[in-house]
């Protein structure tokens, strides 16, 4: 079986030992993504819908990268600083999957890489 490695200047690098996303057989694994621009590096903070905008981008970039798209994810994993931004964090998500809904968990958490508000992570198959 052949492990792929996958990297795109269209999202932003690892801020560790780590790689943007795996694609094994059919299957690709984004590692989770920080909205983080990737053209000025700049973390997105105060506003959670430009934040989440920005991180489902940047899953959307490595997953294109490894033969995916949006309409092939199967299970996202979102991770937030602050649950009370649910709602908010809903409204774009619904931009980004609207016919297609994949599973998903949406969980609060402490503290995120680079204080983050958001991080993003998706597995797909791909085309």
């Amino acid at each position: 079986m052949n492990i792929n490695t996958l990297a795109t200047e269209k999202a932003p690098a690892a801020v560790g030992p780590y790689s943007q996303g795996i694609r094994v057989g059919d299957f690709v694994y984004t590692s989770g993504q920080l909205p983080i621009d990737p053209e000025t590096g700049q973390l997105v903070q105060e506003d959670i819908q430009a934040a989440t905008r920005l991180a489902l981008n940047n899953v959307k970039a490595v997953l294109e990268q490894g033969g995916a798209s949006l309409e092939t994810v199967v299970k996202v994993t979102v991770f937030v600083k602050d649950m009370d931004n649910f709602g908010a964090i809903n409204e774009v998500y619904a931009e980004f999957f609207t016919d297609h809904k994949p599973a998903r968990s949406l969980v609060e958490v402490a503290r995120l890489p680079k204080d983050g508000v958001i991080e993003i992570e998706a597995v797909a198959v791909a085309k």
